[in-house]
C-alpha cells in the first residue's frame, strides 16, 4: 500500500514548497485582492449569461411549396370615407379578388380620428324583400321578388335584389354605374344619401386576408373596382364623387403572419401625407419566411419583411393609374430560423476555469515582475551604499 501511495505522490504535478521559504509582500496582497474582485465580477457576468437564453440564427433555402400567406393590416385614411374605399388583391397565378369584405372591418372616423361607426360590409344595406317590380313588372301573387339588373343580366333568370348586386353586375359587364338615383334598389336603400352623409369623414380599415404564397399585390383604392376584358384595372367612380382624392394614410399595423417576439415590423406607425392632387403610393415589400422556436420548443412560422416606397403623381402618370395605396409583395427563397437555447453547462464550466486560471496567471506574472523589480532596485541601492 505504501508503494502505491509513493507512486501517486510521484505523480503530483503541483510540488509543495516549505512555508519557511515563502516571502509574502504588500504588493502581492494588493494584486491578490484585485484579482479576486476581478474574478468575482467575471463570474457573475458569465453566470447571468448562462441563465439567459441565446438565439441561434441560421439561413436555409426555403423548399416549401404552395400554402397560404396571411396578411394582417390596420390602415387609417383621414380624407377618404368608408363608402369610397375598397380592398382588392391579385397575384401572378391569375387569382383576383375585388372589393374584399370577408374578415374586413371599417370604422368611420372624423377629422380627429374619433370613431363614428363600425361596420363590416362597407356601406351595404339589407336587401329589399318585396319591392314593386320584377324586371320592370309587378309581382304576381306568391311570386318571389327578382330585382332588375338594369341591362346587366347574364340571363333572364338573373336577379339583383340590392343596390350592391346591381353594382356587382355592372362591374362584371365592365360598365360604370354613373347615376345610382336611377336604380330602384339604390334609391330605396338610400345609397346616395349614405355616401353624402360620409362626406368629409375618414376611414379606418383593418382585418386580415389570406392569399396564395406567391408574388402579388393588394391595394386600397378610392372607389369600387371592376375588371373588363382589357388588361387594365378600372374604377367605378360615382358621379357624386369629386375627381380629386387625398390618399393621406397611416399604417397602424402591417404584418405577414403571426408576430415574432423581438421583431418590429418596419411599417408599423408609418404615416404619409399627400401634397399633390392625385396619385398612387406604392410599397414594394420583400417577404422573408421566418421560423422562430422558443426555449420551450414552441414554433412560430411567420415572416419578416423589408420595404421600399415610391409615390407616383398623376401629373407624370401617362396611364392615369387609379388613386390608392398599393402593396406589391414578393417572397424570398431564403428562410431565416431563430432558435432560443441555453448555453451548455460544460461551456459555462470551461469559461469559469478560463477566467480563474487566466486571471491568476496574469496576476502571477505581474506580481513576479514587481517583486523582481523591487529586488533589483534594492540590490543596486546596497551596492551604491558599499561604494
Amino acid at each position: 500500500m505504501d508503494k502505491v501511495f509513493n507512486r501517486l505522490r510521484n505523480l503530483d504535478a503541483y510540488p509543495k514548497i516549505n512555508e519557511d521559504f515563502y516571502s509574502r509582500t504588500l504588493s502581492g496582497g494588493l494584486i491578490t485582492l484585485v484579482s479576486s474582485i476581478f474574478i468575482a465580477l467575471l463570474f457573475i457576468s458569465e453566470f447571468r449569461l448562462y441563465l439567459h437564453t441565446v438565439t441561434d440564427t441560421k439561413l436555409v433555402v426555403d423548399t416549401s411549396r404552395g400554402g397560404k400567406l396571411r396578411i394582417n393590416f390596420d390602415v387609417s385614411f383621414p380624407e377618404v370615407p368608408c363608402s369610397l374605399l375598397s380592398l382588392d388583391a391579385m397575384d401572378i397565378s391569375g387569382e383576383r379578388h375585388l372589393d374584399i369584405r370577408h374578415d374586413i372591418f371599417k370604422k368611420r372616423i372624423d377629422s380627429h380620428g374619433n370613431v363614428i361607426e363600425v361596420r363590416q360590409d362597407g356601406i351595404g344595406a339589407p336587401k329589399i324583400e318585396r319591392p314593386l317590380q320584377r324586371h320592370g313588372g309587378r309581382l304576381e301573387e306568391n311570386e318571389k321578388y327578382c330585382g332588375s339588373c338594369f341591362g346587366a343580366e347574364a340571363s333572364d333568370d338573373d336577379c339583383c335584389n340590392s343596390c350592391e348586386e346591381v353594382r356587382e353586375a355592372y362591374r362584371k359587364k365592365g360598365w360604370g354605374l354613373t347615376n345610382p338615383d336611377l336604380i330602384d334598389q339604390c334609391k330605396r336603400e338610400g345609397f346616395v344619401q349614405k355616401v353624402k352623409e360620409e362626406e368629409g369623414e375618414g376611414c379606418n380599415i383593418h382585418g386580415s386576408l389570406e392569399v396564395n404564397k406567391v408574388a402579388g399585390n393588394f391595394h386600397f383604392a378610392t372607389g369600387k373596382s371592376f375588371h373588363q376584358p382589357s388588361p387594365f384595372l378600372l374604377l367605378d367612380l360615382l358621379s357624386l364623387q369629386t375627381e380629386s382624392y387625398n390618399i393621406t394614410h397611416k399604417i397602424n399595423k402591417l404584418s405577414f403572419g403571426d408576430s415574432i417576439p423581438g421583431i418590429v415590423n418596419p411599417l408599423d406607425g408609418v404615416e404619409w401625407t399627400q401634397k399633390s392632387p392625385n396619385g398612387v403610393y406604392q410599397y414594394f415589400v420583400k417577404v422573408v419566411p421566418t421560423v422562430y422556436t422558443n426555449i420551450r420548443g414552441h414554433t412560430i412560422e411567420s415572416n419578416q419583411f423589408s420595404v421600399t416606397e415610391h409615390y407616383k403623381s398623376s401629373e407624370v402618370d401617362h396611364f392615369r393609374s387609379p388613386p390608392g395605396v398599393f402593396f406589391y409583395y414578393d417572397l424570398s427563397p431564403i428562410k431565416v430560423t431563430f432558435k432560443e437555447e441555453h448555453t451548455p453547462f460544460l461551456h459555462f464550466l470551461t469559461h469559469i476555469c478560463a477566467i480563474v486560471g487566466g486571471t491568476f496567471t496574469v496576476a502571477g506574472i505581474v506580481d513576479s515582475f514587481i517583486y523582481h523589480s523591487k529586488k533589483a532596485i534594492r540590490k543596486k541601492m546596497e551596492i551604491g551604499k558599499l561604494r
